[in-house]
């Protein structure tokens, strides 16, 4: 086990003791509000309400990723400790961030005897974060390192994604809603229900009127393709931006629907995921069949 380290970045959406506790190293994303930056640190310096409550206010953040120099201390500090490395990042659909590491990696196997592997997770958010935990899971119970690299890339796309939004302000000033298409959805209270496809990307599966309805959807989408259906006994990840309350009420639903499942966690919505969809999301994560 002590012969490798897992490690990953912050837009993992967990929570920062809980990566602290598993001994699992990151980088931090950025972001940057009114033109000043931040560390996208599970809002150590951002704080959680202020953040959401900036952006329902009109405030455009904007996100870049972690930096050569974050990579090059994080990973050269493992390797000299005569320990490989496996670094697993967003998806490369949603982010340059995985070439990043790659480069970085490069020069690094070049120097060292020991060796960095950087896995695409082809994933976001607390799925990429749920990868994450199966991955240092595998760790503690005595996977090897080339088994375990082995095994993300193979189990990737097994963890599903599915995301709902009840406020479309964010992707019309973000420019991926135009404002007449943002106007109309808002006035019919229209909640996209998205997903991440087996490429990483995120797409809209369908346009939803009302908050009950699409929060229904989630559990019918996971209802259809999580493992065994609704005998379905894997872990649950939820995240949530300014939805506690209906987190904490698909929570509930969850256990009461997928009776063998035994606990589901509830995470909040970073910095980087949040300037773009800001306030209104939550998403939900699930293992099942390979995304196809």
């Amino acid at each position: 086990m002590n012969d490798y380290v897992i490690t990953c970045t912050s837009v993992t959406d967990l929570d920062a003791q809980i990566l602290k506790d598993r001994e699992v190293p990151y980088v931090c994303f950025k972001m940057i509000m009114n033109g000043k930056e931040y560390a996208d640190d599970f809002f150590e310096s951002y704080p959680y309400e202020q953040f959401y409550d900036d952006i329902a206010k009109g405030m455009m953040p904007t996100t870049s990723q972690a930096g050569w120099f974050d990579y090059q201390n994080m990973f050269e500090s493992i390797l000299k400790e005569g320990k490989d490395v496996l670094h697993i990042t967003v998806s490369s659909a949603l982010s340059g961030d995985h070439s990043g590491a790659c480069l970085v990696a490069e020069e690094l196997n070049r120097k060292y005897e020991n060796q960095v592997t950087v896995i695409d997770s082809l994933g976001a958010s607390s799925g990429y974060g749920l990868l994450v935990m199966l991955a240092k899971d595998n760790q503690e119970k005595g996977m090897s390192y080339e088994d375990n690299c082995r095994w993300v890339k193979e189990n990737r796309l097994r963890i599903h994604h599915w995301f709902i939004s009840t406020d479309l302000s964010s992707f019309i000033r973000g420019g991926r809603l135009s404002k007449a298409a943002g106007l109309v959805g808002t006035a019919l209270k229209i909640c996209p229900l998205m997903n991440v496809s087996a490429q990483g990307s995120l797409n809209v599966s369908e346009r939803i009127r009302t908050k009950k309805r699409a929060l229904e959807a989630l559990l019918s989408s996971m209802s259809e393709y999580a493992d065994f259906h609704e005998d379905y006994d894997g872990p649950v990840y939820l995240c949530q931006s300014r939805m506690e309350e209906d987190a904490q009420q698909l929570k509930e639903k969850i256990l009461e629907r997928f009776p063998k499942v035994k606990d589901v966690r509830i995470f909040r919505i970073g910095t980087t995921i949040g300037a773009h969809t800001g306030p209104g999301t939550v998403a939900l994560f699930f293992l099942g069949e390979n995304r196809k």
